[in-house]
């Protein structure tokens, strides 16, 4: 087992993971703005106090906050840095020209959505350029190995059994099989296997299992029982990099929308939510394995930023794209008090998960434990 890496390369780690992802977060909203010909006021990377900044040539103040826990791009017409709007009658008529919420909302919608779509664009690159250096991994699905008494060796799957699906999903590589089955631990689902040319469906209860990683952490997964014949890593041609990442992201995507779905249904427990404490102490694991492993995580750290901020809630990109799409329904924007009770709910909504998340980090780090054995 690794040790933790010392905190200081955690705290190193977190800056630097983080901050490059919330900046080019930011940046995809700021450059289709200046593309529109919205003004923007504050381009901030971190809340709070400014620590550092300076003002362009536009008007723009470019600063880090000393609370490296986001940013915001505040443009003109905004009342705050959730982009609630401000009264645009007390604009002048300059300002009137560049203001955000006096735009289509077409222009509106593209401007948010910027942000999450630098997210994804983010990690494509990243994956794009793994691709190219080692190749895309790929692995045949089909059974090299069954494990004695696993949910496999019950269901008489056996060695050379070709996966074709796996809960009506078809599984062309193995790595779909196991992203399935690790999301679903207990579950039943149907298999459909060819054996021999046959092709046959059988019922299979996934088994569970709790893995430790290297660094002694814990997680619960779902668990087929079958080994695959080996990995391989394919030659991408230079045409199909990006096709080829750009799979490879919505895979990933796709397994984090279903995970939110088991939490949210009950399926898996709210203590696997993790917090900025526990990215903070991934990112120094990660930094210590080295460059490569580092970049991996930051790519997945980008998918996930770009998936939160789509999610329809209030101070978040997603809830400004819910809005905008009601007020193209409805065609008038939502009310002024209706946006304002919302991004107060918004607010005590994010601020209630990190809380909970970060109980649920220090928990994760042995703290309550230790302190209900010095109670006791």
């Amino acid at each position: 087992m690794l040790s933790q890496p010392p905190i200081w390369l955690i705290l190193i780690a977190f800056v630097c993971a983080l901050g490059p992802l919330v900046f080019i977060h930011e940046l995809g909203h700021y450059l289709v703005a200046r593309w529109l010909g919205v003004g923007a006021e504050i381009f901030s990377i971190g809340f709070g106090h400014e620590v550092t900044g300076w003002t362009d040539k536009r008007g723009t103040r470019w600063k880090v906050g000393w609370l490296p826990l986001g940013g915001y791009v505040r443009f003109v017409g905004d009342e705050h840095a959730a982009s609630a709007p401000a009264d645009q009658e007390q604009l002048t008529p300059e300002q009137q020209k560049i203001s955000f919420h006096l735009r289509p909302i077409w222009q509106r919608f593209l401007i948010v959505l910027a942000g999450p779509v630098s997210n994804f664009l983010l990690a494509i690159l990243i994956f794009s350029a793994f691709f190219a250096i080692y190749g895309a991994p790929r692995t045949p699905p089909i059974v090299s190995e069954v494990q004695p008494e696993s949910a496999a060796a019950t269901a008489q799957i056996q060695p050379g059994d070709r996966i074709l699906s796996i809960g009506g999903r078809p599984t062309p590589t193995f790595e779909e099989l196991r992203n399935y089955a690790m999301l679903r631990p207990g579950e039943t689902v149907t298999i459909e296997l060819e054996r021999e040319q046959v092709v046959r469906a059988i019922q299979v209860t996934l088994g569970t299992d709790v893995e430790r990683d290297r660094f002694g952490q814990t997680y619960r997964r779902g668990l087929l029982g079958v080994s695959p014949v080996g990995i391989v890593f394919e030659p991408v041609p230079p045409l199909k990099l990006v096709p080829a990442a750009t799979s490879y992201v919505w895979q990933m995507t796709r397994t984090m929308l279903e995970a939110l779905g088991q939490i949210i249904t009950g399926r898996r427990s709210v203590k696997e939510l993790g917090g900025p404490l526990k990215i903070a102490q991934v990112a120094g694991q990660q930094a210590s394995l080295g460059l490569v492993d580092f970049l991996s995580l930051l790519a997945l750290l980008s998918i996930n930023l770009g998936f939160i901020n789509l999610l329809p809630v209030p101070m978040l990109d997603g809830g400004h794209l819910l809005f905008y799409g009601i007020e193209a329904v409805q065609r008038r924007p939502v009310s002024p008090r209706a946006q304002d009770w919302a991004f107060r709910g918004g607010l005590a909504f994010i601020l209630a998960l990190l809380i909970f998340t970060t109980v649920n980090d220090l928990g994760s780090f042995g703290l309550w434990e230790r302190l209900g054995r010095l109670i006791g």
